[in-house]
């Protein structure tokens, strides 16, 4: 992987990256479901406003060399009475994936959930999505249960 130093993490502006996170999430949708005929992008944006109200740091474009090249969303939630990290989104676009970026990504979440105090963060990821379950299990993360009739694998990840 090219230099660490020249990626830069942009706090997404949901007016002036709307095009980029709308195109980004719905590639993020057919890779791992093979279909993006779900992703709602009214209830996306807004989801995106409201995360980021409270989390603004935790909602970012990656740029490298002034290209993005991924987004990352990430926010603190409460889960079986606790808080934990939980990340709605890593992303990178095809040409930036399986060359080390993804550690990139993953160390942002941890500064993010380090700084937020939290141990344990959590994502879901679809079964079918051979290469990112397995690129979590490199990070340590063990799968926890099948959530939403199957359709997804919660993860979960020690800070």
């Amino acid at each position: 992987m090219e230099d660490r130093h020249n990626i830069k993490f942009i706090p997404i502006n949901p007016v002036e990256h709307r095009d980029i996170a709308i195109r980004f999430r719905r590639d993020s949708y057919l890779v791992s479901f093979g279909t993006n005929q779900y992703l709602d992008v009214d209830e996306y944006l807004q989801f995106l406003r409201e995360k980021i109200t409270k989390h603004p740091d935790g909602f970012v474009l990656v740029e490298e060399e002034e290209e993005v090249i991924g987004q990352i969303e990430l926010s603190i939630r409460e889960y079986n009475g606790r808080e934990i990290g939980y990340v709605h989104l890593y992303y990178l676009i095809p040409s930036k994936r399986g060359k080390g970026y993804g550690i990139v990504l993953q160390n942002y979440a941890r500064d993010f959930f380090q700084k937020h105090q939290v141990s344990e963060f959590h994502l879901r990821v679809s079964p079918s999505n051979k290469q990112a379950r397995a690129f979590y299990k490199k990070l340590g993360m063990k799968e926890s249960s099948l959530e939403i009739d199957g359709r997804v694998i919660r993860m979960i990840g020690i800070v």
